[in-house]
């Protein structure tokens, strides 16, 4: 295959920004597609096949308009996009990054940055109810948070409720000491740094003492009508479908709810079925609800984090189709013999 050379402008400003520190996006992109890029000041030249280079061309063009909106490009960027190449008709990586949604305490800006986000994004601004469900990484409790301060700060809603099962993750805490307030804090950290990091914590403290932010375990909302309110109940994997439904049956007038989980990450005990999974099965044709599944692709976190998460999805997959083959040669077995035994009881 015959070896082409293409060059393009390159801003010299934004070149570092474009291929990372000691150009380690430029050494990604050059893997990936297989091309090779040549940089000398504001000239870029892109060597290898025809369609490898073209591609090459697009994903840096992407790039470029990110680091001239102002982003600091990340290596979940450049990998997304050159993800993204085979869809591209679908979306491109500078569309989904049109999306502003608030920006945090210190000016950053929070956008979606996956296809899986902006669809989840998408949903919760038309849907009451909204289930976001995918692995760690996603960005379900943020993005729901960063929707809910913003439909708080425009007065769509009057008032934040966060709420999440208090469970243990798998291990015993004990007694833990102070008052009912700093026993539940522990499992709510979570909810509070992102409340932090967005809305700051002079601003979250006040709210909080006037009763329009409140953060509390799913136990306390039992027996309440949530009116005019904007409620997220994070991890909800780890609720009993009892549980579940006493929640989904609190939700008043005005009111907007996203409900989140990771069903790979049950700290349930071991039997247990997961109201998250109960719900998703029983509501899934509700109109007013939509249901928004993340997957490894929609990770955002360290690069590690998606290949993790990729591995213990193949992980998982080869286990239940080993599970799947053994039942079903246990099931063929079953068969066998019963059919010799009704053979001879004939004799």
């Amino acid at each position: 295959m015959s070896i082409v050379e293409m060059m393009m402008e390159l801003p010299a400003e934004h070149s570092r920004n474009i291929f990372g520190q000691f150009d380690s996006y430029a050494k990604l992109i050059e893997k990936s597609l297989g091309v090779t890029l040549i940089i000398r000041n504001d000239k870029l030249k892109i060597l290898g096949n025809a369609e490898a280079a073209e591609q090459a061309k697009r994903v840096i063009d992407q790039l470029c308009l990110l680091s001239e909106r102002g982003n600091a490009i990340t290596e979940q960027n450049v990998s997304y996009a050159i993800s993204l190449l085979p869809k591209a008709q679908e979306a491109s990586l500078t569309e989904i990054d049109k999306e502003l949604i608030c920006h945090t305490i210190q000016g950053k800006p929070i956008k979606p940055k996956t296809l899986g986000q902006k669809q989840y994004v998408d949903l919760i601004r038309k849907k009451m109810i909204v289930f976001g469900v995918g692995p760690a990484g996603t960005g379900k409790t943020y993005l729901a948070m960063a929707m809910g301060i913003t439909a708080f700060k425009n007065d769509e809603v009057s008032r934040i409720i966060l709420t999440r099962p208090a469970i243990e993750a798998g291990e015993k805490l004990g007694f833990l000491p102070g008052d009912l307030q700093s026993k539940v804090d522990p499992y709510l950290r979570p909810l509070y740094d992102a409340l932090y990091q967005i809305m700051g914590a002079d601003s979250f403290t006040k709210n909080m003492e006037k009763g329009l932010i409140e953060v509390a375990p799913l136990a306390y909302m039992r027996g309440r009508t949530l009116d005019n309110a904007f409620i997220i109940l994070d991890e909800a994997q780890n609720t009993t479908p009892a549980q579940m439904k006493m929640f989904l049956t609190r939700i008043g007038f005005g009111s907007k709810v996203i409900i989140t989980g990771d069903m790979t990450q049950k700290d349930l005990p071991g039997g247990a079925v997961s109201g998250l999974d109960v719900a998703l099965r029983v509501l899934k044709s509700i109109d007013d609800i939509g249901i928004c599944r993340l997957t490894s692709q929609d990770v955002v976190r360290h690069p590690l984090v998606q290949k993790i998460v990729q591995a213990y999805d193949n992980y998982e997959k080869r286990t239940a189709a080993k599970r799947e083959k053994t039942a079903a040669g246990i099931k063929v077995g079953h068969a066998v013999k019963k059919k010799g035994d009704s053979f001879f009881a004939r004799k």
